[in-house]
């Protein structure tokens, strides 16, 4: 009896002093991240029938699994708007706030005043140089705010790496700690529960990254998934792989195959990823800043057009030019590319540098060329610069250069030259834009039109931006669009580097915008030339064809004698893409050194002298581009902005408004969803969390359960000793 006592009492004293090492253990883990309250029921030892004291039971948590599910899951969501609302804020801090006097759309309104005093008073150098800072002032923003946004969607994608780095630091720290956990239950280690505390806060970490979901399995292992199916772990961890890229640019992205996916075991699961901060950087990366990218492109593009259209109509004086080079690129000299003049007559006048009249023709009612090669039609020009019966200028020359140019020269310093549309080739009739149809592919059809000869080939440009039209995109349209097609249709492409028609694809009347796509970046011929691919706009898609090169690319359909065309490329709304122009718009470069090459107005025919005179005053042009400030263009949809006529300063607001109001709502749901987070580990803290003064009860209660057993051992042994004393 006495035996049994001893070891009663000593199982209570071993037992006491377990309890207090555990709440020594709470106590001093109190303010550690993810350390849950230890706790250990007492089990009662029978031997017998009898008891024979006590021992410690297994040592458990005090966790809420719902709870832990539910913060990953808002912890997920809270990291997924931080990462956006960080880039959005830089974003906003580029455009300019709407109400600042620096903001992209303070720079157009400014630009807008400008050219209205040029209108005002052509003849003024100030207003000249006050146009010219404006321009380059809305041109260097622009230019600036493209860069910055392309360096932050490279930010973006090298942080995407390096959230796929630390995913998979922490799939592994999983996978090592299901191993011991496995293996300390299975072998009745202590300390299996300290390690499930670290694997909750590795889960917690990593649902920082990615969205992901769990389940235990009787091991006490976890299988780690994402909400999209995707397993990040189970035997073993399932890693991800991602290269970032070099350089971003408006025409780099994922969609197109320029920037990487995020893979697991070979598979791409970039589309399959929910939540976290991964999420939220693909978002900032392929949505959010393409979209302003995009709307950047759009106001830089119909800026440039649209001034570009009326200051080709115009011509300097008294620095009337005796040379001008176009922009736009013609393949293979423009030798098989046609043209045909339609809706008036080109006037070509050479004046002296007094402004009068030297000589005067018109392209189609007097040189004879209403339609043939663009290398035809420079040498009608050169022909009649040259000539006796005309301004009798031996060394002038009009050509295609090597770039694939149109150059007019008079060859003489001492003699500019006007290049101005007119209703009909009567001299003094009205100014008027012609239409110029294009042969673009050189197999006699005539593919696309343009307003006007000198905007057609760039010649007085007052906005350049560099490179060709090397991509084309479509109207914004679902992915099941229906193409409106009757029969097969065939496109052929032609570009700068390989010729004309180096390849073509078949259309069927049941493809579809992804069909188009397979058969562009399918087709040998083309491959390592052009690209296509289906680039996310608004709700919609865009299809985008670009050359590889950079070259000049031109998309024709070729249509059989005597049958109708489809018009294919019209009903797809595919046209040269403003992609890239916001980070290349320049002022033309000879108009930075010399602003009185600016045209302010047009050459003015006399009807006393039956000529053509230049004057210094003359502003009609100067009215005409101060005043499509104040008419509504129309805008195609750019990301979150919709198809749109408004004016060039309304639509730069527009957007500008646009990036702050979504700068307001991400912080402000930001806000929200970081308290939600809070709130509900505050509530994990309250079920899970070590509560001091808890503990110090318990270590009151273990003290004194301690003592009274030291008290029944000593006791006993006393009794003990007396016992064999009397014997």
């Amino acid at each position: 009896m006495a035996i049994s006592l001893f070891g009663t009492s000593l199982s209570g004293m071993k037992t006491a002093q377990a309890q207090l090492d555990l709440i020594g253990r709470n106590i001093a883990n109190v303010d550690t991240p993810g350390y849950t309250r230890k706790s250990a029921q007492q089990i009662n030892q029978v031997l017998a029938g009898s008891s024979v004291g006590v021992k410690m039971g297994n040592v458990t948590r005090q966790v809420d699994e719902g709870l832990l599910k539910s913060y990953l899951a808002s912890n997920s969501l809270a990291n997924n708007l931080s990462a956006k609302n960080t880039y959005l804020s830089k974003t906003e801090t580029l455009l300019g706030t709407p109400t600042g006097n620096n903001s992209i759309s303070a720079n157009v309104a400014s630009l807008q005043a400008a050219f209205d005093t040029f209108a005002n008073d052509v003849t003024s150098p100030s207003s000249r140089y006050s146009l010219l800072n404006n321009a380059q002032t809305v041109t260097a923003r622009l230019n600036s705010i493209s860069t910055e946004i392309q360096k932050l969607r490279g930010d973006a994608d090298v942080q995407i790496s390096g959230s796929v780095d630390e995913i998979n630091s922490l799939l592994d720290d999983l996978d090592r700690l299901n191993d011991e956990i496995v293996k300390y239950k299975l072998m009745g280690y202590d300390g299996a529960a300290d390690l499930e505390d670290q694997r909750d806060q590795a889960l917690r970490d990593l649902s920082a990254k990615i969205d992901i979901s769990y389940f235990k399995r009787e091991t006490g292992e976890v299988v780690i998934q994402t909400k999209g199916g995707v397993t990040l772990l189970d035997a073993e961890p399932h890693k991800l792989s991602h290269s970032a890229i070099a350089q971003a640019s408006p025409t780099v992205d994922y969609a197109g195959g320029s920037i990487g996916g995020i893979y697991v075991d070979g598979k791409d699961i970039t589309g399959q990823i929910k939540d976290g901060e991964l999420k939220g950087l693909i978002e900032v990366r392929d949505e959010i800043l393409p979209s302003l990218q995009s709307q950047l492109d759009e106001l830089a593009g119909s800026l440039k057009d649209t001034i570009n259209q009326m200051h080709n109509q115009g011509t300097a004086f008294p620095n009337t030019p005796d040379m001008l080079t176009g922009t736009r690129t013609f393949i293979n000299g423009g030798v098989n590319q046609n043209i045909q003049i339609e809706g008036g007559d080109v006037r070509f006048t050479i004046f002296d540098k007094d402004g009068k009249q030297v000589a005067t023709t018109t392209l189609v009612g007097e040189l004879g060329f209403n339609n043939g090669s663009v290398a035809d039609m420079a040498q009608e020009i050169q022909d009649w610069l040259q000539s006796a019966g005309g301004p009798n200028l031996p060394q002038a020359r009009a050509y295609v250069n090597a770039d694939g140019k149109l150059v007019i020269d008079t060859g003489d310093s001492d003699y500019g030259f006007s290049i101005r549309d007119e209703a009909n080739s009567t001299p003094g009739s009205a100014q008027q834009d012609v239409k110029i149809s294009f042969d673009a592919n050189g197999n006699g059809v005539y593919d696309r039109s343009f307003e006007g000869f000198s905007n057609f080939f760039g010649m007085n440009d007052f906005f350049v931006s560099s490179g060709s039209e090397s991509v084309y995109d479509s109207k914004v349209m679902g992915l099941n669009a229906n193409l409106g097609l009757r029969d097969m249709t065939t496109w052929s492409f032609s570009d700068s580097t390989k010729g004309l028609n180096f390849g073509t694809i078949t259309i069927s009347p049941n493809d579809s915008l992804q069909d188009i796509v397979n058969s562009i970046n399918n087709n040998p011929n083309l491959n390592g030339s052009v690209r296509a691919s289906l680039v996310p706009n608004g709700s919609g898609y865009m299809l985008r064809i670009s050359s590889m090169s950079g070259e000049q690319l031109e998309i024709s359909e070729n249509v059989a004698p005597g049958a109708a065309p489809s018009n294919l490329i019209d009903k797809l709304g595919l046209v040269p893409s403003h992609a890239n122009t916001a980070q290349t718009i320049d002022v033309r470069e000879d108009l930075k050194t010399a602003p009185e090459l600016i045209a302010g107005g047009s050459p003015q025919f006399n009807q006393s002298t039956g000529e053509y005179v230049m004057s210094p005053a003359a502003n009609d042009i100067a009215n005409q581009m101060a005043k499509a400030f104040t008419q509504s263009i129309d805008f195609k949809q750019s990301g979150t902005i919709a198809q749109t006529q408004t004016t060039l300063a309304n639509y730069a607001s527009t957007f500008v408004g646009n990036i702050a109001s979504q700068v307001s709502t991400s912080g402000e749901s930001l806000t929200y969803q970081q308290e939600l987070t809070n709130s509900i580990s505050l509530k994990e803290a309250k079920i899970s969390g070590v509560d001091i003064d808890e503990e110090l009860g318990q270590m009151i209660i273990f003290q004194q359960t301690y003592a009274a057993c030291a008290q029944a051992f000593t006791a006993n042994k006393e009794l003990l000793d007396m016992l064999l004393n009397l014997v």
